[in-house]
């Protein structure tokens, strides 16, 4: 409602906003129908495999089980692309609202319009990732029967529940990698080939209406950024549910607890977002503290209500050892958060650094831009290790997963900074395309840049999750697959090892191509419509911007395909191939790799980005157009898809894998693998 009130501006701003929206929609529904063919082929499989080898028992076990994987599968699939959708059509209705508050109310209102337009999406996401997984698990507890689960003993009934839960997660995390990967190579390849031909070769300002892959670059923020990450988190959030529950084993004090705690932090997400806002004429440190007070006092409610909460179901010594668990996972991602902000936002030396080093080139900001981003692995990998030491040393593996529960907690407000950048930004572009007066400008440029530093900030936080939730994953699997112990030294688990730390390196080569020749694509096309479309250049005529949209559209969804069916290939050959213990080692390759090259896209990425913008908005080394610029439009170019495509789907790509392990843990228990065939 609030949103709503806010004016959406003249006919001509109107335009521009829907013709971003038309673009969004499809692509989304284009890229929707090629999903569903895998998730009607996913679905069948598991209905098949659990109705044939129900995991509930050996030889009478309750065929039911089929249906329920397979109705878990699509409802974590379906809800998944729902948050996606819903963030994609809520964003798409701010971004103009935005600018017209930019041009008629000043920068705090803008502020709090591209916020409110964030916070819609936040609580769509945690709302329908709670409420379904609620549901779903309420429904898995009905008619169990069966070896292992008789009716009268809760404790199985529980267990069982939370096994089929495992589907949905695996529904959740496809549905995100697709989404992420296709909607990251979109969004990238509209971006660097509007840049490189606009900004670069034809000198012309960013968001200029004569650039025909202007439009398609406002697109990619609503497909990628906002749908993409909608899904990305929404199956985080689920995911960190289903891996506590998990390792509950049927405890149903343990079992409720994370629910509780996300239910909690819904509550105080909702009164943090009153506590954002600022004045007109705020600095980027005024700006970012302004949303550092919903996402503090959200993070301050959470810790008093889950104290409440660990005093009404277990007031013991145990219980408030999870209290310690909850909280440590909150103050590290709040850690995190202010580590990834410095490494990232030029109200600080490293990003600065790279503005410095413009003036010898754009080869130097590309060596000190990938500099920063890998020293900027050490802080966060600091608090990661700590976190976990100290949640094991707490509580175990229950621990640990109860403390990404924690980190998650508060993702109704987090997820509300993420999703302002990409509003912002599109508010920006409708303003240049609309030729609004440069002070308009000058508000969605400063919003601009604050929402570089919060998507970053954001990516920082989903991979801390990620890691926390993929490690909790990866321990349900060892007990449901039967794996007592992991020894590194067994040449079975090494090679797992090995594999899997290659996994996300291949995954990051195969995005980074595939954005390199969908960029191709259109700037070969940007550039034959300058050349071709007399008057364009000169602004008497009117760019094909359909064309690039069509493009982008095609060449995305082509190129999503490869890097998807590998990671849910992956896990599924070397479990039933060799066996569980070399996929253990397997995911704990894949986690350590992909943590580290997730960071360092991430980080490396949005501190060029905002060296970049550090010269646009402060006039940092001669200011805009000059070879400093130009050096630093190069490092922001290369840095597109480090921080928008391939770093953002190795969050997903870690927690894919090991959710489908927990999936088919039950199914790869005691049976004889190839390994064990040769070895005999």
């Amino acid at each position: 409602m609030q949103l709503q009130r806010h004016e959406k501006g003249t006919d001509e701003l109107n335009k521009l906003s829907d013709k971003i929206q038309s673009g969004a929609r499809a692509f989304l529904t284009t890229e929707y129908k090629y999903i569903s063919m895998f998730a009607f082929l996913a679905f069948t499989a598991l209905l098949i495999i659990y109705t044939l080898e129900p995991p509930t028992g050996a030889d009478d076990g309750d065929r039911l089980d089929g249906i329920r994987a397979g109705g878990c599968f699509l409802a974590g699939a379906v809800l998944s692309a729902s948050a996606g959708w819903a963030g994609m059509s809520v964003a798409t209705d701010a971004n103009v609202r935005t600018t017209q508050a930019a041009d008629k109310k000043g920068l705090a209102v803008a502020l709090r319009v591209a916020f409110t337009g964030g916070a819609v999406m936040g609580f769509t996401v945690v709302g329908l990732g709670l409420l379904g997984l609620s549901l779903f698990f309420y429904l898995m507890t009905f008619n169990r029967s069966g070896p292992g689960t008789d009716a009268a003993d809760s404790n199985h009934i529980l267990i069982a529940a939370i096994d089929s839960l495992a589907s949905f997660g695996f529904g959740a995390s496809s549905i995100a990698l697709f989404a992420r990967v296709a909607g990251g190579i979109y969004t990238k390849a509209a971006d660097v080939g509007a840049d490189l031909v606009g900004k670069v070769e034809m000198d012309i300002p960013e968001d200029d209406p004569r650039n025909p892959a202007v439009i398609a670059d406002n697109v990619g923020d609503n497909v990628g950024d906002v749908a993409g990450m909608g899904a990305d988190l929404f199956e985080s959030f689920v995911g960190s549910i289903i891996a506590a529950a998990t390792l509950a084993n049927g405890d149903a004090t343990r079992v409720a607890l994370p629910f509780w705690i996300a239910g909690a932090g819904i509550v105080a997400s909702f009164l943090g977002f009153f506590f954002v806002g600022t004045r007109d004429g705020a600095s980027q440190r005024q700006l970012m503290f302004a949303l550092h007070k919903g996402v503090m006092s959200a993070s301050i409610l959470v810790l008093g209500f889950s104290a409440l909460i660990i005093g009404f179901m277990d007031n013991s010594t145990e219980g408030w050892k999870l209290y310690g668990c909850i909280s440590i996972g909150l103050i590290a991602g709040i850690i995190i958060g202010k580590a990834t902000e410095i490494f990232t936002s030029y109200s600080y030396w490293p990003t600065k650094s790279i503005t410095q080093a413009g003036v010898t080139g754009p080869a130097t900001v590309i060596i000190q831009g990938l500099g920063v981003g890998m020293i900027s692995c050490v802080p966060i990998v600091l608090v990661l290790v700590a976190s976990i030491l100290g949640c094991n040393a707490l509580s175990g593996p229950y621990g640990i997963a109860m403390a990404a529960v924690g980190m998650l907690s508060t993702l109704g407000v987090t997820l509300a900074t993420d999703a302002y950048g990409p509003i912002a930004d599109n508010a920006g572009g409708i303003a240049e395309m609309a030729n609004l007066e440069e002070r308009v400008r000058e508000n969605t440029d400063a919003l601009d840049a604050l929402g570089n530093t919060t998507a970053a900030t954001g990516k920082g936080f989903a991979i801390g999750s990620a890691v926390l939730t993929s490690l909790s994953l990866l321990n349900a699997f060892k007990d449901k697959s039967g794996v007592n112990a992991v020894d590194i030294g067994d040449p079975v688990v090494l090679s797992g090892v090995i594999f899997g730390a290659m996994l996300p390196i291949l995954f990051a080569a195969l995005t980074m191509l595939s954005v390199q020749k969908a960029a191709g694509a259109i700037i070969i096309e940007v550039r034959r419509q300058f050349a071709q479309i007399k008057g364009l250049r000169e602004g008497t005529a009117q760019a094909d911007s359909d064309k690039c949209v069509a493009i982008a559209t095609q060449s995305s969804i082509e190129e999503m395909i490869l890097p998807g069916v590998y990671a849910v290939l992956s896990p599924l050959i070397i479990g039933l191939l060799i066996g569980p213990k070399c996929l253990a080692g397997m995911l704990g390759g894949a986690i350590a790799t992909g943590m580290m090259l997730a960071i360092m896209f991430a980080n490396a990425g949005g501190a060029w980005d905002n060296a970049k913008k550090y010269i646009e908005i402060e006039g940092a080394a001669g200011g805009k157009g000059t070879t400093t610029h130009k050096a630093c439009v190069v490092g922001d170019t290369v840095g597109d898809p480090f921080k928008d495509t391939s770093g953002p789907s190795l969050n997903i790509l870690i927690k894919l894998m090991s959710m489908i392990s927990l999936t088919i843990a039950p199914i790869i228990e005691g049976t004889i693998h190839m390994i064990q065939l040769v070895s005999d």
